[in-house]
């Protein structure tokens, strides 16, 4: 009975370090991650107004896509164990200390999504931890025991991260099938070692995520998903262009410019560089007047980014720039001659 209850108070002093330790990058943001500044006068034009912090917020969120896209090109040629899981755990919470002090200059970041980004942090530190702990030791034996030649599984579970990374651009990662790639890679395994590790390994990892995304889902069902279009105000362009464009819908004719409707997260990335590239100008998105967007380089640093990250398996480097809105257009154009590709531009 003694030996039990020494085990108990083990595990209970395991788990309070742990927390302890998941906990530690919430409280280092919130109490060395303060900025200063007033935001700026701004009177709205979009009949829909969203909070301006929230393009810097969106970022940690997108910056766990990335990590996963990053991961798929590691694995693509390499192992899971090539991954740095320490470096993308370091880039999330380094990156949310950036935009949670710059946020201060356009206002206050509402409880909520302080708390989403805090939540989803934990959940992504602690998903790299476990993933980290099996790659480095027990998933490193089975390369050592399959030699240098890749197993099918080795390549199947690549195309399926890519397949991951590739969805998490538009939709959210809980309406993923992570049961399908569970059965996928099931039917493909055969008697090698690498092949039958892979297939109970990521197996169980994909029904594990399968049935958490399960809860995540009812409670986002039960709350309400959040708003998968944007109202802006955009100049520059015909009537007729605007009406084209996929997913956008015409609102109204204002003195400053045309009023639409459009597409959030991926699509809207797209839509703002076409526009852009045929002459648009960006007027006030969403009531706002300052954008965050990322672009990459193979430089490290860039002038008048606020962060720059390195990407893993690509050989280059993501930058974040906060611009005005109606620069936005001009800042777009002008990317090539700068070295610079555009990645991403961030919402609200």
């Amino acid at each position: 009975m003694k030996g039990l209850w020494r085990l108990l108070r083990r595990l209970c002093l395991v788990l309070l370090l742990t927390g302890i330790g998941l906990a530690s990058p919430v409280l280092y943001v919130e109490t060395m991650c303060r900025g200063s500044g007033v935001p700026p006068a701004h009177a709205p034009l979009s009949g829909e107004t969203r909070p301006q912090t929230r393009t810097l917020m969106t970022y940690p969120e997108w910056h766990i896509v990335h990590a996963y896209d990053d991961y798929a090109e590691v694995i693509r040629t390499g192992d899971p164990h090539d991954f740095g899981f320490l470096s993308a755990i370091g880039g999330f919470w380094s990156s949310l200390c950036t935009v949670s002090a710059k946020s201060a200059e356009l206002g206050p970041v509402d409880g909520a999504t302080r708390q989403m980004v805090y939540v989803i942090g934990v959940s992504f530190t602690a998903e790299m931890l476990m993933k980290a702990a099996y790659e480095e030791v027990p998933g490193r034996i089975a390369t050592w025991i399959r030699g240098e030649t890749r197993a099918p599984l080795d390549d199947l579970s690549a195309r399926q991260a890519a397949g991951y990374a590739q969805f998490l651009q538009q939709t959210p990662w809980y309406l993923y099938d992570f049961r399908a790639d569970a059965a996928a890679l099931a039917a493909a395994s055969d008697d090698r070692f690498r092949s039958r590790e892979r297939a109970l390994a990521l197996g169980i990892e994909n029904r594990a995520r399968a049935s958490y995304a399960g809860m995540i889902a009812q409670a986002v069902a039960a709350t309400g998903q959040d708003d998968p279009t944007l109202q802006m105000v955009v100049s520059g362009l015909p009537l007729a262009a605007l009406e084209a464009q996929e997913g956008v819908s015409v609102l109204r004719r204002l003195d400053a410019g045309t009023e639409v409707e459009t597409p959030r997260y991926r699509a809207l990335t797209h839509i703002l560089a076409d526009w852009a590239a045929e002459g648009a100008e960006f007027i006030d998105i969403a009531g706002n007047d300052r954008i965050m967007f990322t672009a990459l380089s193979h430089r490290p640093q860039e002038a008048g980014a606020l962060a720059s990250l390195p990407r893993q398996g690509h050989g280059d480097t993501r930058h974040l720039f906060l611009v005005p809105v109606a620069d936005l257009a001009a800042r777009l154009r002008g990317l090539d001659a700068a070295g610079l590709r555009l990645e991403h531009i961030h919402d609200y």
